[in-house]
């Protein structure tokens, strides 16, 4: 890889800093990898086996900083005091649009506001919806079990966790395909300059906004146990929850509910369709599916979050300046081989499985259990009527990396 790479507004690269060494600059483009066509995952760890320092900077997308590490990631992600998220979504011109309570908050401002979705996403009202989960995804396999094939993207895992969600969310399944266009924008926008992408990603923002502000005035003074309702009705320091806050919990709500678990199933199903003997080890024993599901986790990381320099420092070596971004990708975390072997291997026989797929420190996922059990039951409903399973002749998955990586185009088919 060629670490010399100067950088200027001409070739749209950003200017390297003076504080940056020139052996610490690559080339990463985090919305466009080097070999993505092939795999997300598989690009992200190329670029870890070609021996890069742990941290790098890289010229793209206005210019920031990327871990290689696990033990600096996971550091990144649970340190605020030194790396705040007050700008977890790049380039800058993206991440300073994206104001969503609490995701670009720190503790202890942020603090109230995890507590109220912990509220509405506890494991007990989800173990108690588990029953409504199950029948959905039955559902949506008997639709295609008998027909021999499915378009797996389009037919079950943009619609599985949707359903469940616009469920537990109280919200209208007509409203899906907007929501998924504005969700898709927010986490991968278009754009082909920082300046585009800021503005692709405020224009999704807006209408995000647009979309949940006539559902929180509706809910507002409500009764009921829907997500929505639950959140928009709690108080923070004794006072109701204002509009502002309101709007920005509800849309993060949205974005990770229509957004993470559709392309994590996706690059599971893919991976287990190009390895049978993986897929046979599930569809061999329902306990198997428990015992398997952290090491999928593991495997199948799609987040890759930002954070903001808070003040000048040296740091494992480097120097940073306050307002510098770094960018830790979950991937790189979770395939980092001195925290596990064989890392792009799904070992279901793994000892300790270690790995960040949900973040890490005061962010870390609040749906995560609900992401757990979506997986475990959809696990078992397919494995009970697909045993066996491959890629469908002739179709190419396709693979977008960004702030949430995607896959799409995942054909699936079975006797």
């Amino acid at each position: 890889m060629n670490t010399q790479v100067p950088g200027s507004p001409a070739d749209g690269l950003a200017t390297v800093p003076p504080h940056v060494p020139a052996e610490l600059v690559f080339p990463i483009d985090m919305y466009a990898l080097d070999g993505v066509e092939d795999g997300y995952h598989e690009a992200w760890k190329a670029i870890q086996d070609s021996r890069v320092p742990s941290l790098v900077w890289t010229p793209h997308n206005g210019g920031h900083w990327i871990a290689t590490k696990a033990s600096l990631i996971k550091e990144i992600y649970s340190d605020f005091a030194r790396f705040s998220s007050e700008i977890i979504l790049l380039p800058k011109e993206a991440g300073e649009k994206y104001t969503i309570v609490p995701a670009q908050m720190d503790p202890p401002d942020h603090t109230p506001y995890r507590k109220i979705m912990e509220k509405a996403l506890t494991l007990s009202r989800i173990r108690d919806f588990a029953p409504e989960i199950r029948l959905i995804a039955v559902e949506l396999i008997d639709v295609f079990v008998d027909r021999g094939y499915c378009n797996f993207s389009n037919e079950f895992a943009q619609v599985f966790p949707v359903r469940v969600f616009m469920a537990l969310a109280g919200l209208p399944l007509e409203d899906v395909p907007r929501l998924l266009e504005i969700t898709s924008q927010i986490t991968r926008p278009s754009g082909n300059t920082p300046e585009e992408m800021g503005i692709s990603l405020d224009s999704a923002i807006r209408s995000l906004h647009n979309y949940v502000d006539p559902i929180i005035r509706e809910r507002r003074g409500q009764e009921g146990d829907d997500l929505i309702t639950v959140m928009v009705n709690s108080e923070v320091d004794g006072k109701q929850l204002d509009d502002d806050n309101a709007r920005g919990l509800t849309s993060l709500l949205l974005l990770g509910g229509l957004d993470t678990v559709v392309n994590f199933l996706n690059f599971m199903m893919l991976y287990l369709a190009r390895n049978p003997e993986k897929a046979s080890y599930f569809a061999a024993d329902a306990t198997n599916i428990r015992r398997g599901t952290e090491e999928l986790l593991r495997r199948f990381p799609i987040l890759a979050e930002s954070r903001k320099i808070v003040s000048d420092m040296e740091y494992s070596g480097v120097s940073f300046k306050q307002g510098d971004l770094i960018l830790a990708p979950t991937a790189l975390h979770n395939f980092d081989e001195e925290l596990n072997s064989n890392p792009l291997e799904l070992d279901l026989h793994r000892k300790r499985v270690s790995h960040i797929t949900f973040g890490a420190g005061h962010h870390r996922c609040v749906g995560m259990n609900l992401a757990r059990i979506e997986l475990g039951i959809m696990l078992e409903e397919w494995f009970r009527r697909i045993p066996k399973f491959q890629i469908k002749d002739g179709k190419q998955p396709r693979f977008q990396s960004g702030f949430v990586a995607s896959a799409r185009n995942v054909w699936l088919e079975w006797r």
